[in-house]
């Protein structure tokens, strides 16, 4: 799984480690979340690969807040992000942060067609459900996405009880993905007493 930050921040800038941030949630939430078997801190990062994560940030440009980012800076990283997943084919793209599929709605992969219902007169169409935390939002490059709060501690829009049902509803997924994954990589069972056809 490939964990996509928005930007670095300048603690963690400073330090050369992800989520660095004094009050950055992010790696208790990885443990609390049962991610992660034993609790890791910043200085952990370079070991999240060998657990079979991944982590990058869609802009490099390290800031106070994502507020000071351009425009530009956000497309130039959608596009540097997509050429990353399709090298990397990653199980399943957590972006931390709900701002960023914002960002990357343009890139990501249209949704899959589905039959219209025949039009009626008065009905109008339903909006598009608000996205799950910790669910799969959609996909980029055909690799699923999930959507997770952004841990700062200056998120005060979102509990740390909902980041961590966020976090582990993304642990649901993921695990549901490797199932899913590990069933498509097994051998056809063969039934005793049947032969194969010639």
């Amino acid at each position: 799984m490939l964990f996509v930050g928005i930007n670095p921040g300048l603690r963690s800038a400073a330090v050369g480690h992800h989520y660095a941030g004094r009050s950055n949630r992010f790696w208790r939430l990885l443990h609390e979340s049962r991610l992660t078997a034993g609790r890791l801190d910043c200085t952990d990062d370079a070991r999240l690969p060998r657990l079979g994560f991944g982590l990058t940030n869609l802009v490099s440009r390290p800031t106070a807040g994502s507020a000071d980012l351009e425009t530009d800076e956000f497309a130039r990283g959608a596009r540097l992000l997509r050429r990353k997943i399709r090298r990397l084919r990653p199980l399943l793209v957590a972006l931390v942060g709900v701002t960023l599929l914002r960002h990357l709605q343009p890139h990501l992969d249209p949704p899959p067609r589905r039959a219209r219902p025949a039009a009626r007169s008065g009905l109008r169409a339903r909006p598009r459900p608000a996205v799950r935390l910790g669910g799969i939002a959609g996909r980029c490059e055909g690799v699923p996405l999930a959507v997770l709060p952004n841990p700062s501690g200056r998120n005060a829009s979102v509990s740390p009880d909902a980041m961590l049902s966020a976090f582990r509803r993304l642990r649901r997924t993921l695990m549901r993905l490797r199932t899913r994954r590990e069933r498509c990589r097994r051998p056809p069972r063969r039934h005793p007493g049947v032969r194969p056809r010639a």
